[in-house]
């Protein structure tokens, strides 16, 4: 995995991701849109293994579905989002375009 690679994941997942985890699981899948997806998914498993909302009358009310959208809000984002290392995303944007500036050199006599 390179640098762009990993920052991309970081973007993704938050800077409190470890960056080792991130390393196994991309030499295992092979692709960093797959990575962010798995860790995404674990998320929303951890999420639906527990009960989403507790009340206990009178004392305190914890409800953690908007916790759930968001996390599901983020993996479509991430299924749609560009990943680095996209072939789809290079065949559509087809050729690249690249401009540099040309300056005249000194010519010494």
């Amino acid at each position: 995995m390179d640098e762009f690679q990993r920052s991309w994941l970081l973007a993704q997942l938050g800077p409190d991701t470890d960056p080792a985890d991130l390393e196994r699981r991309f030499f295992r899948l092979r692709s960093a849109r797959a990575v962010a997806l798995e860790v995404l998914g674990e998320r929303r498993a951890k999420l639906l293994a527990d009960p989403l909302k507790v009340t206990v009358d009178g004392v305190v009310t914890m409800d953690l579905q908007e916790n759930l959208r968001g996390i599901e809000r983020q993996i479509d984002g991430v299924r749609q989002a560009s990943a680095p290392e996209d072939p789809e995303s290079e065949s559509e944007e087809g050729n690249a375009l690249a401009t540099s500036f040309i300056v005249p050199t000194r010519r010494y006599r």
